[in-house]
């Protein structure tokens, strides 16, 4: 099997490249399956795969990642990879959007997207989580890895607040102007992850444990439009600093017993970052803004 990036020849059945460490083959970040060529959706549970993700500026990482943040990521590349973190996985999508663009002209399309995504990946930056993968009409982020943070969690959650807040203001200028409804959902969880390894190009590859990157999908897919469904993992970790909502023992695909299911509805006053002021301010900001 010959590696995209390098050319290199790897055995039959490799996952990552035995020469630069590259991902041979794409598979579904919500199940794992191996994503055939062309494929929009993923033909195992119907995760969005990429509509329309051919923006070179939605890329790679390096594309649209701010620069104080690609130097933070460059910086630890030396000593993160093959090193176990514990992390928030986020993933984030606009609710039915094959529905939404079907009859519009691609470069509408295109444009509205871009809006989505724009204020998508600006509310992971200003908490200084990191967009892995942008899937068309979503994306993937990690908090607490590349860059380390020891309140990932509460991280994450108060990125998908600002979410919620920057893509209704977006939606309801295009309800005055076009007549849509845009709504987006997100799935939060928290778990182990190993680095592999950080590209030039700031792409982290990494091997989820435990499930960790799996049930945040789960999360974003049983979301209703508008809202966040984070796991007890989270939770637990960002308890003091978010109020949420209990949804109960959901059942989960792939897993025997029921998974306790939260609904993030907001931030408590407290922080846990009060010892710094700059960064204190910015959450304050998300939460009122």
């Amino acid at each position: 099997m010959q590696c995209s990036q390098c050319r290199h020849e790897n055995v039959a059945g490799a996952k990552f490249c035995g020469e630069c460490g590259a991902r041979l083959e794409a598979a579904c970040a919500a199940c794992g399956t191996v994503k055939p060529a062309g494929n929009k959706f993923c033909h195992e549970c119907g995760t969005a795969l990429g509509i329309g993700s051919d923006d070179a500026r939605f890329a790679s990482p390096d594309a649209y990642t701010p620069s104080h943040l690609a130097r933070k990521i460059l910086t630890a590349r030396a000593s993160l990879p093959g090193e176990r973190k514990k992390v928030t996985v986020l993933f984030a999508d606009l609710k039915g959007s094959l529905e939404l663009l079907a009859d519009r002209d691609p470069e509408d399309a295109r444009a509205l997207l871009d809006g989505v995504l724009e204020r998508l990946m600006e509310a992971v930056h200003r908490f200084e989580g990191t967009v892995n993968q942008v899937m068309g009409d979503g994306i993937m982020a990690l908090f607490g890895a590349p860059v380390a943070h020891e309140d990932h969690a509460t991280r994450a959650c108060y990125a998908a607040l600002r979410m919620h807040r920057s893509v209704t203001q977006y939606a309801e200028e295009l309800r005055r102007q076009q007549g849509l409804d845009v709504q987006i959902r997100v799935g939060i969880n928290s778990g182990d992850v190993v680095v592999r390894s950080i590209g030039t190009d700031l792409n982290v590859e990494y091997s989820a444990a435990g499930q960790t990157t799996h049930m945040a999908a789960r999360m974003e897919q049983l979301a209703r439009p508008g809202t966040t469904l984070i796991t007890e993992a989270t939770r637990r970790l960002a308890e003091r600093y978010i109020e949420v909502a209990p949804h109960g023992p959901v059942p989960i695909k792939g897993l025997k017993q029921p998974v306790e299911v939260f609904e993030l509805r907001g931030a408590t006053p407290a922080s846990r970052l009060q010892s710094a002021p700059s960064a204190l301010a910015r959450l304050r900001a998300a939460r009122g803004s």
